[in-house]
């Protein structure tokens, strides 16, 4: 058989790091049983090889429960355990990683796509946005480990440190946990703001710190009624 199929770039790359970026869009990660689990977006694995046990992620009781039933965020998560390799991606999205080492990160629960069982995560709500019904509760990690984060195109890093920064709700991927966002309002009747439908919150970062931006807004966020 002969297909330009096999060629090297479309072949598994063999490496014995436990997380390895096969391409812009597919992760591997490799499991043993002596390795921390690997905490995953529902629905995120696409393949894996050996024996691979998934079980739901529970949330640890308490407020992060009620968090969850109240906000959804974080109820979509999987754990996975085993001897192997396992697959990861979603809907052809960029990925990239982050390497935590005791340092916290924010992230969008919709960009999320694995991590490090041994990392701590929680449901944060963005401070002072109580009246705005999108992008209100984010994903808080923090720990030592590896994160995987999708981005609906090539992810762009924008520093908050010399200068305020302004970011679309629906496009801000993930940011330094030490930056408190805040709710700017920039609506002017007749005007519209962004390549969406006329949204005219932002999120402002300023501050020693980063702020990743995808090239896709999705759906517009509106005050909630």
């Amino acid at each position: 058989m002969r297909s330009n199929l096999f060629d090297a770039a479309n072949q598994e790359r063999q490496t014995t790091d436990r997380w390895a970026l096969q391409s812009t869009k597919m992760l591997r990660c490799s499991l043993t049983p002596q390795s921390p689990e690997i905490v995953s977006s529902a629905g995120a694995m696409v393949a894996y090889q050996g024996q691979m046990d998934f079980a739901y992620q529970g949330s640890g009781g308490g407020m992060k429960l009620l968090k969850k039933m109240a906000t959804g965020e974080g109820g979509n998560m999987m754990r996975t355990t085993g001897h192997g390799e396992i697959f990861f991606a979603h809907q052809a999205d960029e990925i990239f990683l982050i390497q935590l080492e005791g340092e916290a990160l924010t992230l969008n629960t919709k960009n999320m796509l694995a991590f490090d069982g041994s990392i701590q995560w929680d449901i944060k709500s963005l401070g002072g946005a109580g009246f705005m019904a999108g992008g209100l509760f984010n994903l808080f990690l923090q720990g030592q480990g590896m994160v995987a984060v999708t981005s609906d195109g090539p992810p762009m890093l924008l520093d908050c440190s010399q200068q305020p920064t302004f970011v679309d709700p629906q496009a801000a991927v993930c940011w330094s946990a030490n930056l408190q966002p805040q709710i700017k309002n920039d609506f002017k009747m007749g005007s519209l703001i962004g390549r969406g439908s006329g949204e005219s919150f932002q999120l402002g970062f300023h501050g020693p710190g980063f702020v990743v931006v995808q090239p896709s807004e999705g759906m517009p966020v509106t005050p909630s009624s």
